[in-house]
């Protein structure tokens, strides 16, 4: 578990206690000290692996290392079981799970959540902790290398890339608009029409006759 004075330690100096001003500057220094409201974290682990399921949780690492008052540079802990943010309404979502290495930022929420993860409902908080890292919720991708799977929004549209395959499963996809095909088209299980006449394996044509003469149009 990450500690809850997250970030840096208060330095003192000679000067630490003298004059009120200077005691009090010491005091809500130290207060803010260990309040945490957000950091880069590296994923280290997740739940969820792209799969259709419910929003898991992944393990985070906090990047911006904590400095004690000596000036000693401390790395944090892992942080577990952190909720990650899903671009999802009811049952409609767009599911792009963290994976390992991932770095983006976290937010830590200003009371204990972790009634709140356990029942899915409204509850008091855990505890009386306040903006702790171990109430983390990691949100999205800031640093990272160039996607090879995407889907692309320029002034020239929308590309979709795909590395393996775009799989569509829906009783009827409509296109409006003129399609062109570059490579081979597969099609199982189906007719295909154009204008509604049957264009496909069981499609006939008139005015056949032998020779090099040329039949008429589909029927």
């Amino acid at each position: 578990m990450a500690n809850s004075t997250d970030g840096y330690r208060p330095s003192r100096s000679i000067s630490s206690g003298s004059g009120e001003v200077n005691q009090l500057q010491f005091l809500v220094r130290s207060l803010i000290s260990k309040m945490s409201s957000s950091a880069p974290v590296e994923v280290i682990s997740a739940t969820n692996d792209g799969g259709v399921s419910p929003i898991g949780y992944v393990a985070i690492r906090p990047l911006v290392q904590q400095i004690d008052g000596d000036g000693n540079v401390i790395d944090h802990g892992i942080i577990y079981n952190v909720p990650y943010m899903r671009i999802q309404g009811g049952s409609n979502a767009v599911i792009l799970d963290p994976q390992v290495g991932d770095i983006g930022i976290a937010i830590f929420c200003d009371k204990d959540i972790s009634a709140v993860k356990a029942t899915g409902a409204a509850a008091p908080p855990g505890s009386a902790r306040r903006f702790a890292m171990s109430d983390a919720v990691y949100l999205q991708s800031i640093l990272s290398s160039v996607p090879a799977q995407y889907v692309r929004f320029s002034d020239e549209g929308i590309e979709l890339v795909s590395p393996q395959q775009v799989h569509i499963q829906t009783p009827t996809v409509v296109i409006d608009g003129d399609t062109t095909i570059n490579g081979a088209l597969a099609v199982n299980g189906g007719g295909v029409t154009n204008d509604g006449v049957d264009i496909g394996k069981t499609h006939r044509h008139t005015g056949v006759t032998p020779g090099s003469g040329t039949s008429g149009a589909p029927v």
